[in-house]
């Protein structure tokens, strides 16, 4: 089963992330069908906007702990320097306007993944979390960088640190996003925000997108680089062990802080 669907509706190019079972858990097929897609929808003249959105009860729970610490999978090294820092990269770089319509839970590098888009809508019902601390780990797809700008550093850390489950209308009166629509219309209100997009002089807002990278996501790159530096040595900890145990157990962590 592809874990992508695209789409194209009127100028729009709808992906649609599709682990349904997994929650579209992020593993290599997907991490990699999305930056292609990315790639194709920014060289396609036919696609004025991107829409990404979820399949299902999640717009994504993050990366699949399962790939992430299996041993003849691609390792945490690899999952951050080929899946998730070129999708960040990628969320800035295409030149059209990204749309993210999160139909449901965001949580890890899913919820920041979400955030590098250029609107950001939620359903109601949908909430973001950063789930790291709670394994063991530090955010990463560019959450250090773009959740402290975005809500400011307090309530970044706050919510970084003690792994809150924030609910659509919180993030949008946090400033985290734009707009939260009712779950039964979701779909057809995101669609038609791409849409009116997609009417509007999309050079411009390039070009617009463009100021916005120079301004709030200048150092990405940089940023990205530290995130992983840090990750990996999270990931070294007996915490992380700990976590990632306890979480495939269905138990409650023991946490030394080492």
């Amino acid at each position: 089963m592809k874990t992508l669907q695209v789409q194209h509706a009127k100028g729009v190019e709808i992906l649609t992330l599709f682990r349904p079972e997994r929650f579209n858990a992020f593993n290599r097929e997907m991490a990699l069908a999305l930056q292609n897609a990315l790639l194709a929808a920014d060289k396609n003249p036919e696609v004025r906007v991107i829409l990404l959105t979820g399949e299902g009860k999640a717009f994504s729970s993050g990366q699949d702990l399962s790939e992430a610490i299996d041993p003849n999978g691609p390792g945490l090294d690899r999952i951050l320097k080929e899946h998730y820092n070129p999708l960040a990269l990628g969320m800035r770089s295409v030149m059209k306007p990204i749309v993210v319509a999160v139909n449901g839970v965001a949580a890890g590098a899913g919820a920041n993944l979400a955030l590098l888009g250029d609107i950001v809508v939620a359903a109601e019902g949908a909430r973001f979390i950063q789930a790291f601390s709670k394994i063991g780990l530090i955010p990463d797809t560019g959450g250090t960088l773009t959740l402290p700008r975005l809500v400011g550093p307090g309530r970044a850390a706050a919510w970084m640190m003690l792994g809150d489950s924030i609910s659509a209308q919180e993030a949008k009166s946090a400033g985290m996003i734009y707009e939260v629509y009712p779950a039964e219309t979701f779909l057809h209100d995101a669609l038609r925000l791409a849409q009116r997009l997609a009417d509007a002089p999309t050079k411009a807002l390039a070009l617009t997108k463009q100021a916005l990278n120079a301004s709030t996501f200048a150092g990405l790159e940089a940023h990205l680089e530290t995130e992983w530096r840090l990750q990996i040595e999270a990931s070294q900890s007996h915490d992380f062990q700990e976590g990632v145990t306890a979480f495939l157990e269905k138990r409650s962590p023991q946490f030394l802080g080492r």
